[in-house]
């Protein structure tokens, strides 16, 4: 890995970012058949998109401090190393937020209530297409180090991230219908399964979050 990197980082210090993305995009992508599969009662389904989803956030854990320890000290770019650091990190919340999920649906044995169940996998859909959208805005990156983060590829770049808020307030919306259909359930409910219920939703929607929170680092880059 670290000869990779190295060979990498000769052409463009900003490849192993994308590639980290990507692998935090599949990541938070497997929650939506791992969802299709506790609304199926296939928890068996359900074990394997677990796995799937903690060995990606692995590689990306993996791949994150690869990064963070090759990325020179100082590069002759026009961004600051802080700030593809920070990006980074931002990137690699969004599969650990998805390993969470994936957590809690499994210890807890998620049942999804079926009045719910339709608007949930919208929601759960709503947040990986805001993560997917992140993704194809760093993929950009090469071509902004190229153009030294200015010209029409950064006017591209921004109407990525502006489609990126877009997507991050649809989530928003979503998530606090379903919160109100939860509500409106509470009393059929045990009340521990309310409470975690409560608690995926809420880190779901941090999903969407912390893409969107990729779409101000993007930003903040092409402040420079």
């Amino acid at each position: 890995m670290a000869n990779y990197l190295s060979g990498i980082f000769g052409s463009s210090p900003v490849a192993p970012l994308q590639e980290h993305m990507d692998i935090a995009y599949r990541c938070a992508k497997k929650l939506i058949p791992l969802f299709e599969a506790v609304i199926d009662k296939d928890w068996k389904s359900v074990e394997s998109c677990r796995q799937t989803i903690r060995d990606l956030e692995s590689e990306a854990d993996d791949m994150k401090q690869q990064i963070r320890h090759s990325l020179p000290k100082s590069l002759f770019m026009p961004v600051p190393r802080e700030d593809l650091l920070g990006l980074l990190l931002v990137q690699d919340r969004v599969a650990n937020r998805a390993k969470d999920i994936s957590g809690l649906v499994v210890g807890r044995r998620l049942e999804l209530p079926e009045p719910i169940a339709e608007l949930f996998i919208k929601f759960v859909h709503c947040s990986i297409a805001a993560t997917k959208q992140a993704r194809k805005s760093v993929r950009e990156l090469d071509e902004l180090y190229e153009t030294g983060f200015r010209g029409a590829e950064a006017k591209l770049v921004e109407s990525l991230v502006a489609e990126l808020d877009r997507l991050e307030s649809e989530s928003d919306a979503l998530q606090s219908e379903l919160r109100a259909g939860l509500f409106e359930l509470e009393s059929e409910m045990p009340p521990v399964n309310v409470m975690f219920l409560y608690k995926i939703i809420d880190l779901i929607g941090e999903v969407a979050d912390y893409a969107e929170r990729v779409g101000r680092r993007l930003e903040l880059l092409l402040a420079h």
